[in-house]
């Protein structure tokens, strides 16, 4: 299980370092004006997955306050939810679901490093 986790976190950190940094430095006024949210909320959640994808892998490498890795999963699982919110109104079905499969790995690391296998500090 712990394996999976580290894995599923690994991937999951890429995946929102990628993102994260992509919102904070691309022009962002097409997507902004595609899904009806301004520009500096896209921005602000773009910090908020580079933090999150930090908090995903950093405090489980370093064994520094290794409770921050199921809040940061947990902050994902909202940042997320909302975004499969928006991709289902401005896109339809189809597309929202890769924005719910990555809520539901989320959801999953919270809960793994919450209860099944938590992380220790040193």
């Amino acid at each position: 299980m712990t394996y999976v986790l580290w894995i599923i976190q690994g991937l999951l950190a890429l995946l929102f370092l990628f993102g994260g940094i992509f919102k904070l430095v691309a022009p962002l006024e097409p997507i902004a004006q595609q899904l009806g949210v301004p520009v500096l909320l896209l921005r602000f959640i773009g910090l908020c997955e580079l933090f999150g994808g930090l908090g995903l892998i950093l405090p489980g490498i370093f064994r520094i306050r290794t409770e921050l890795t199921p809040l940061a999963a947990a902050g994902l699982v909202v940042i997320t939810v909302g975004a499969t919110v928006l991709t289902i109104k401005s896109q339809g079905l189809p597309p929202a679901l890769f924005p719910l499969v990555v809520c539901v790995l989320c959801a999953f690391v919270a809960y793994g490093r919450w209860r099944a296998t938590p992380l220790t500090n040193r």
